[in-house]
């Protein structure tokens, strides 16, 4: 890793948007294995209450922290040098503030180029006297498949300057919610194992030692429906929806052939997904399908319940969880949305750490 990252030669912050997803899982990687989050500013308090679990397992100095904004990308890397980084370009701040399953309105700028070549993919459909083109409305293309309603946004420019766009929508949100299967991709065609976590997540025991064999894919399930203890540990059958309904914010990774298959394949699905305004979609979705449709080619491993439990069975079935007291290892405070409302309920659950126990983070109290 180039020295000048870690040298007091030089004191901006903004040294840090020259360090790549490469140079930081290399400096953060421990016995092969990188841990990952993926975090914008309004979140860091529940990166502090995530990292203050790991701490307590001795596993936080495998943690790479994925910034979703300059803020958090300078903060981190302030308290905690070298263990964030943002991979450009940096999401809008609305679509970035969102746990897992994210939504995006992201466009793709391809090229500028002089507005009288002709574009059989392109037709400006507002132009006015003081602009060049406003809007460019999508038409059939062989290569783009796009729907034909699709409008880029406006983009101005002077009256004079010689450009037009020449872009076209990614389908909404994939640009965002791809980000997430991209990063993984890449930390295992570097070669590390890699976990993913959202950090409304808490760590009550090591997961590590639950990581048995050497499956390509480590998953957890998100139905609340009780499981027997010893229940299997292969992908559960498809619901009412056709697919399973598999977790993918906490997964483990192998760099094998078969890891980097579900990443790809997570990505197609993606991509391929219908978006409107009137439909919003998410990834998890296209994660199930993505187990789903590569289920014979992949080592799948289904997670223990007991230990890895759903926000709607942990904070809903106070039986079940004292029937497995001593059993849970990662609780996800999922089933609920809203900041204030997940805050409020690990406060109930006494799950909220950072009131009390900072100085246990690698950040400290922020």
């Amino acid at each position: 890793m180039p020295h000048f990252f870690f040298s007091t030669t030089r004191p901006s912050l903004s040294k840090w948007r020259d360090y790549t997803l490469a140079q930081a899982a290399s400096f953060v990687a421990k016995n092969g294995t990188v841990i990952v989050c993926a975090v914008s500013q309004p979140y860091l308090p529940f990166l502090n209450n995530w990292l203050i679990s790991i701490s307590r397992q001795k596993h936080q100095d495998k943690v790479l922290v994925i910034a979703e904004d300059y803020a958090t990308l300078y903060k981190v890397n302030e308290r905690w040098p070298g263990h964030a980084v943002l991979v450009p370009p940096a999401p809008d701040a609305q679509t970035a503030h969102k746990f897992g399953s994210q939504e995006s309105n992201n466009w793709r700028l391809l090229k500028l180029a002089n507005p009288f070549v002709s574009q059989p993919f392109l037709r400006p459909i507002v132009i006015l006297k003081e602009f060049h083109v406003v809007q460019y409305e999508t038409t059939s293309h062989p290569n783009l498949h796009i729907p034909q309603d699709r409008i880029i946004p406006a983009i101005f420019f002077p009256k004079g300057f010689p450009v037009i766009l020449i872009g076209f929508n990614v389908q909404g949100f994939f640009n965002f919610t791809s980000r997430r299967p991209r990063h993984l991709l890449h930390i295992l065609e570097l070669g590390y194992n890699v976990m993913y976590n959202d950090v409304d997540m808490v760590w009550l025991g090591d997961p590590f030692s639950y990581l048995q064999g050497n499956h390509d894919v480590y998953f957890t399930d998100d139905m609340a429906a009780v499981k027997p203890l010893n229940h299997s540990h292969d992908l559960p059958p498809p619901g009412k929806k056709g697919r399973t309904y598999i977790c993918s914010c906490m997964v483990f990774l192998r760099p094998t052939t078969g890891g980097k298959l579900i990443m790809k394949k997570w990505i197609e699905e993606l991509q391929a997904q219908p978006w409107s305004k009137a439909k919003k979609s998410n990834d998890q979705p296209a994660f199930n399908w993505a187990l789903n449709r590569t289920a014979g080619a992949v080592d799948l491993y289904l997670l223990p319940q007991a230990a890895f439990p759903s926000g709607g069975l942990y904070f809903k079935n106070q039986t079940w969880v004292q029937e497995t007291k001593g059993m849970h290892v990662i609780i996800h405070n999922n089933y609920i949305t809203g900041f204030e409302k997940k805050i409020k309920r690990f406060r109930e659950f006494d799950l909220w750490l950072v009131d009390d126990h900072s100085p246990e983070s690698p950040l400290g109290r922020l």
